[in-house]
């Protein structure tokens, strides 16, 4: 996420003082209940789905993301990076290229 968008996000709460509120147990609960609402976006069709209404409960998702990071002072960059490459240590393009088995079962 760009700057601007991460210091909106970090003013929108302090102007509420909701971080009160934003224990990691909440956050967390909070990024499961959007992202079923998400989830419920394609829950009948997977094609005939309201794009806006995707968009909104994903940047949901992503708020409540941002504010975990946040709260437990973490950094995007690095906790994404250390997972890829992990990712890519467990699934070798050369053994999961097109295959959607599970790690252990390449």
């Amino acid at each position: 996420m760009k700057k601007e968008t991460i210091d909106r996000i970090r003013k929108f709460t302090e102007d509420r003082d909701w971080d009160q509120f934003h224990s990691p147990e909440n956050l967390a609960k909070s990024i499961v209940i959007e992202a079923a609402e998400l989830l419920e976006c394609f829950q009948w069709d997977n094609d005939a789905f309201d794009e806006e209404h995707v968009k909104e409960e994903l940047a949901d998702v992503l708020i409540y993301c941002q504010n975990m990071l946040d709260k437990l002072a973490l950094d995007v960059d690095e906790i994404v990076n250390r997972k890829m490459e992990r990712n890519e240590a467990k699934y070798p393009v050369e053994k999961a290229r097109g295959n959607a088995g599970k790690y252990d079962e390449l």
